[in-house]
């Protein structure tokens, strides 16, 4: 059992923030559970294994095959079980810092804090790991790489993903800040997980091999909810920064239900019926032919009319590879969600 203490002090410095960062590492670890070989049906590594994440998953692995992820910096750096590097995940700046300001903060780590979490990393490695020797070699020169290879990754795995997550990770930090607004600190901890309790001033998390204390962390706590750190916790330890706790989201089991819907006519009215019907076939993100076929809409005229919603806010597109993937935006999924009942 870790036990970190708590002063009142440090329950004043208490706050929640979303991290993108921390959806990269949870993230990725999920997609690289049981080896990056493509998963047989009913296999041990199949998606069945994760089955909350199982349409994410098989919907993103493909892409990140496709674009060598599995041979890159961030299949190195992220064990499928054991240690993450801290430097990949400074503290949170603010309630929902955006990845560009977390790659920065990665960008800046020092020398020595990148060699001595690789130095960590060895004991939760098997086998050799090249490109983390070069790293370790020349933090400086390679981690402007590793920051684009997260970036990559992003664009692939999770910005088009982006709004439906921020919806569940937002609704739960929602609820907690409740909580304590209306049962104090204790009754959040106490319903955060099953391994974290509070008792006598302190925050108790059991099955914890490394060390968790305020000798070794800064004042106050960043809790994070996540959509992929499920089924445990992950904790940051490293003075000066305060200490973070990442943790599984409430509602995550119904993230990837899918939401197909059919729009109204005064939705279809003010958007047109092509582009209303293109609103919902984009439940899952989807390239202009893949639209075309499913809608029978010429690609010319999808590409016309995802422009036009692209304008308006309520598509994005996220580049992977020589295609292009188009996700609804939060806009939209409040406009679908208060329109079609």
């Amino acid at each position: 059992m870790a036990e970190l203490a708590f002063s009142t002090s440090d329950l004043a410095q208490m706050r929640f923030a979303v991290s993108p960062m921390w959806e990269v590492v949870t993230s990725f670890r999920l997609l690289s559970t049981g080896g990056w070989d493509r998963p047989r049906p009913g296999s041990a590594d199949s998606p069945a294994k994760h089955p909350v994440h199982r349409r994410w998953i098989e919907q993103v692995r493909p892409r990140m095959m496709a674009a060598g992820l599995d041979r890159g910096w961030l299949a190195e750096l992220i064990p499928p079980s054991g240690y993450l590097p801290d430097f990949l995940n400074p503290a949170p700046a603010g309630p929902a810092p955006t990845l560009a300001v977390e790659l920065a903060g990665i960008l800046a780590a020092p020398d020595e804090q990148v060699r001595k979490d690789l130095d960590h990393l060895k004991n939760h490695r098997d086998g050799s790991a090249p490109q983390l020797k070069t790293l370790y070699a020349d933090p400086e020169a390679c981690l402007p790489r590793v920051a684009e290879e997260i970036k990559t990754y992003w664009e692939l795995a999770l910005a088009p993903y982006w709004a439906r997550i921020r919806v569940v990770l937002d609704a739960d930090v929602f609820h907690r800040a409740r909580q304590v607004a209306e049962y104090g600190a204790a009754r959040l901890f106490s319903d955060l997980h099953d391994s974290v309790s509070w008792d006598d001033n302190a925050l108790r998390l059991v099955r914890r091999q490394r060390t968790l204390s305020r000798k070794t962390a800064g004042a106050g706590l960043v809790l994070i909810p996540s959509a992929f750190a499920g089924p445990g916790v992950f904790t940051r330890v490293r003075k000066p920064q305060p200490p973070q706790l990442a943790y599984p989201a409430r509602g995550v089991g119904s993230l990837w239900d899918t939401r197909t819907v059919t729009p109204s006519g005064a939705i279809a009215a003010v958007l047109g019926r092509s582009r209303a019907l293109l609103l919902t076939e984009l439940d899952a993100p989807a390239s202009t032919s893949e639209l075309a076929h499913r809608t029978g809409i010429s690609a010319a005229g999808v590409s016309q009319h995802l422009t036009a919603l692209r304008d308006a806010g309520l598509a994005s597109a996220h580049r992977t590879g020589r295609s292009v993937l188009y996700a609804r935006t939060a806009t939209a999924e409040s406009l679908l969600a208060g329109a079609c009942p």
